[in-house]
C-alpha cells in the first residue's frame, strides 16, 4: 500500500506534467504567443520548438516514477527559461508567479530523492 508521501509525490508529478505538457505543446505547434514571448530574450523558432520538446518530454517522464526526476529536471529548465523571459519583459509581478512552478519542480526533486529514507528513531 502507498504511503501518504508517495501519493503526495504522485500528485505533484501529475500536476507538474500536465502543465509542462500544456506549456510544451503550444512552443512545439509554435503559437505566435509562444514565439513572440520567447523572442524576448533572443530564442529562434527553432530555439522555441526545442525547448517546447524539452518541456514536453518532461512533462511525460514526470508520470512514470522510474523517469520522474529526469523528467523534473527537464521540466524545471523550461520553466526556468520562461522565468527569465517573463521577468526580461518587465512582468515582475508575474514572473515572481511563474516560480511557483519551479518551487514545486524543487519539493518534488526532494521528496524523490528522500524516498525510501525514514527519520531516525527518536
Amino acid at each position: 500500500m502507498a504511503t501518504k508521501k508517495q501519493i503526495f509525490t504522485s500528485i505533484i508529478a501529475y500536476l507538474l506534467g500536465f502543465l509542462s505538457l500544456a506549456a510544451g505543446i503550444p512552443k512545439i505547434l509554435q503559437m505566435p504567443q509562444e514565439l513572440t514571448f520567447l523572442s524576448s530574450i533572443g530564442l529562434s523558432g527553432i530555439a522555441v520548438s526545442i525547448l517546447g520538446i524539452i518541456q514536453a518530454a518532461g512533462g511525460v517522464m514526470l508520470f512514470w516514477s522510474r523517469t520522474r526526476l529526469a523528467g523534473a529536471s527537464l521540466a524545471a529548465i523550461a520553466l526556468a527559461v520562461s522565468s527569465i523571459a517573463i521577468f526580461i519583459g518587465g512582468n515582475s509581478s508575474f514572473g515572481l508567479i511563474s516560480l511557483l512552478p519551479l518551487l514545486f519542480v524543487g519539493i518534488l526533486v526532494y521528496l524523490i530523492l528522500t524516498e525510501g529514507k525514514t527519520a531516525p528513531p527518536s
